[in-house]
């Protein structure tokens, strides 16, 4: 496509126009949240995983969880990580990964689409999580790209 794009701006419209088409957009009223407010700040404890080795085992370990909740635990352990779940109709399935953790023992548990969405965006090879407890928000960031930070909830398992 080549030619020329007229823009337009109002107070409350922005128009977008180019060869046969206009895109016309509202303006929103009001003032952008406050999203630094969601991140936590408190997180001591810090879990450094391969995310794609991490990914693999939440996702063969995922296809046990019950299609509603999609659960998975983490459990923390001085240096090693078990990713599991269970359901009822197709049992349980547990995997062990090394990884660096030096905190109390933990478990916490999460939705496994989520883990994944997250853990697939994650470009180097080092991925560190801060959690505080098993009921607060977890920080994800990829360890070669300071700027991706992902917020996660955790859920009971």
């Amino acid at each position: 496509m080549t030619g020329q794009i007229s823009i337009s701006l109002s107070d409350t419209k922005l128009r977008f126009a180019f060869e046969d088409v206009v895109l016309t957009s509202k303006l929103i009223d009001g003032t952008f949240p406050d999203y630094e407010r969601v991140i936590p700040s408190g997180n001591d404890k810090v879990l450094e995983v391969n995310p794609r080795e991490f990914a693999s085992a939440v996702d063969r370990v995922a296809t046990i969880a019950t299609e509603k909740t999609r659960a998975v635990k983490l459990s923390l352990n001085n240096g090693a990580l078990t990713v599991s779940a269970s359901s009822p109709e197709n049992g349980s399935a547990s995997e062990e990964l090394e990884v660096v953790y030096t905190a109390k023992p933990l478990e916490i548990g999460f939705n496994s689409r989520y883990l994944l969405d997250i853990t697939q965006q994650i470009e180097g090879d080092g991925c560190r999580l801060t959690i505080a407890d098993a009921a607060a928000p977890t920080i994800i960031r990829d360890t070669s790209d300071a700027s991706a930070l992902y917020v996660l909830m955790p859920m009971r398992v």
